[in-house]
């Protein structure tokens, strides 16, 4: 195999769009926001435990974000777990029409 056999693709920078998810935009804002949730774990040095002490949220719901198992959890709950965790969190969302292939949140 040589480099001749490869096509380098550029993505949009949503991956899930790129494989053609229906529901591309919100897994990936969803993926974003988890994201931040656990660098804001790992900067304060945070347990699940000890994040669910400060944050009245459950040691799971941490859990099951750090394994990036994010079915079960909406946009909003995401929100409001950084929002437990990091005071300064700010969110902005772009709306655009889908076809223009632009991400749809920033933090």
């Amino acid at each position: 195999m040589n480099e001749n056999d490869f096509e380098l693709v550029e993505g949009s920078g949503n991956v899930f769009r790129d494989l053609g998810d229906t529901e591309a935009d919100l897994k990936h804002a969803k993926a974003v926001v988890a994201a931040r949730i656990i660098a804001a774990l790992d900067n304060r040095g945070l347990s699940v435990r000890k994040a669910a002490a400060l944050t009245r949220f459950a040691a799971a719901d941490f859990s099951r974000v750090r394994n990036a198992n994010l079915r079960q959890f909406t946009l909003d709950r995401l929100m409001k777990m950084l929002a437990a965790l990091d005071a300064d969190v700010r969110v902005t969302i772009h709306i655009g029409r889908s076809d223009e292939g632009k991400t749809a949140l920033a933090t």
